[in-house]
């Protein structure tokens, strides 16, 4: 198992993996979940996946991906664009209640948000905790190589159960909120605690 950090800067150093990435978000949250995003040459994306952007990939030797996400400053700016979550606050995204923080969304160079976080839905169950595990170990590591002490990220709201097993610090920034029949919450992810 492999975790690799890819930016538009080293992209063509790993070959398929940044498609395959983009492959695994479709066949979970399109053709497994069902949700309603743009797709393109049998791959997801949306407004949030540009050069401001960085993917975390948990993979294997052969660029089969197991897990993902995106890190996205929360100063990005792209037309009326800036984060998903900042966005769904302001209105832009009909898919997302705007009443999702308890407060208004942070823009901050030590902030960044983790968004399109996943486990592909065949990720055997055996390794299914490790995984998910090293994809947020990598993504704290990515997070603090570009300056972020912490990261905001909309989650199932189990994350109490397993927030302790990955060893990072979590507290609730708004209210549960059902979407797409499922319950989530804002979530910020306190990397302080593991600087080196």
């Amino acid at each position: 198992m492999q975790t690799t950090t890819l930016s538009f800067e080293n992209l063509h150093n790993h070959g398929e993996l940044f498609a395959n990435m983009l492959r695994a978000r479709r066949e979970l949250f399109i053709v497994h979940n069902k949700w309603d995003l743009p797709e393109a040459l049998g791959m997801e994306y949306d407004q949030y996946d540009t050069p401001a952007s960085r993917w975390v990939v948990v993979h294997d030797e052969f660029g089969r991906v197991l897990a993902g996400n995106r890190l996205t400053p929360t100063t990005a700016r792209c037309g009326i664009y800036t984060y998903m979550i900042r966005d769904a606050q302001r209105g832009l995204l009909d898919t997302i209640p705007s009443n999702l923080l308890y407060e208004e969304a942070p823009v901050s160079d030590t902030i960044w948000e983790s968004s399109r976080l996943f486990v592909a839905h065949d990720v055997p169950a055996a390794i299914r905790r490790q995984v998910h595990t090293r994809l947020i170990q990598e993504l704290g590591a990515a997070a603090r190589s570009l300056g972020a002490s912490h990261c905001l990220t909309l989650l199932s709201a189990t994350w109490p159960r397993w927030a302790n097993r990955v060893g990072v610090k979590m507290e609730a920034m708004g209210p549960v909120l059902t979407i797409d029949g499922v319950d989530n919450q804002v979530v910020s992810m306190d990397f302080t605690s593991t600087l080196h």
